[in-house]
């Protein structure tokens, strides 16, 4: 995608939002402005791009325990697709291992940054986070909520400054009503 990739082409795009100004703001300011968010965009906010699921998940280790893991509280910052305002919140994702594989604590909150680090709607992005560890970890299940307040609320349209979003994904084993119910008393 040379939109996500290509700085040279922010830039350009940036370059093209400036000369809405028309000389009314100090072009001192916005020399080096085209360039900062280029990066910003390609090296920060739409990094995940760049990442892989199957890369991040693909060292696995044995354990005794085939006992549910949560990992809460995973702060994330996402782009709503519509807008390009971010939607900022957290994510806490529980996984029953499966044959004993788990992988590293860190792994978790990479695949949450993988996955909010693009252009995003909050119900895709908790899917995509629920299919990635269900998909190529394997486990008996997964469970994914997200809670996130978005900007293209709090300051455009409707200016609901309070208003959060919850969204979930459901795989496997968390669909028994006792597993999900755990898993909810834990967090």
């Amino acid at each position: 995608m040379k939109l996500i990739t290509n700085v040279k082409i922010f830039k350009e795009l940036i370059n093209n939002f400036n000369s809405f100004s028309d000389g009314r703001i100090d072009k001192e300011s916005l020399e080096n402005t085209p360039n900062r968010l280029a990066k910003m965009f390609v090296n920060e906010l739409l990094i995940g791009y760049k990442e892989s699921p199957e890369e991040i998940l693909s060292k696995q280790f044995e354990t005794d325990n085939n006992e549910m893991i949560i990992i809460k509280d995973i702060p994330f910052v996402s782009l709503c697709t519509h807008h390009w305002l971010p939607f900022i919140g957290i994510a806490h994702v529980g996984y029953l291992p499966k044959n004993n594989k788990i992988v590293g604590l860190s792994k978790i909150p990479r695949i949450v940054k993988c996955f909010s680090r693009r252009f995003q709607i909050q119900e895709n992005m908790t899917s995509q986070i629920a299919d990635s560890i269900f998909n190529i970890l394997k486990p008996e299940g997964v469970i994914v909520i997200t809670e996130a307040q978005h900007l293209c609320a709090q300051i455009r349209g409707v200016q609901a400054h309070s208003v959060k979003m919850k969204c979930s994904a459901i795989r496997g084993c968390f669909e028994k009503p006792e597993i999900k119910e755990e898993f909810l008393k834990l967090l």
